[in-house]
């Protein structure tokens, strides 16, 4: 199966696996500290999630998102 011309891999690369890792586990966490109603810790997590994004950013820019030349998808 081929990709389409412009088909973006529907994020299936290192950039958005690591995005969505970081970004995970910053929303967990922020959970988990606004439960504990520890404010510092909460908005702590929310910087993570905004590193989590800028993090998926700077892979793809530096090729290892889904059209990077760092890149090559796997057949299904």
């Amino acid at each position: 199966m081929s990709n389409h011309i412009g088909d973006p891999g529907h994020g299936h690369s290192p950039a958005a696996w690591t995005a969505v890792v970081i970004m995970l586990v910053a929303v967990t966490l922020g959970t988990l500290f606004y439960w504990f109603d520890m404010p510092i810790l909460v908005w702590a997590s929310a910087a993570l999630l905004v590193v989590g994004a800028i993090v998926g950013w700077v892979m793809a820019k530096a090729g290892y998102g889904a059209n990077g030349p760092k890149y090559a998808s796997k057949e299904h």
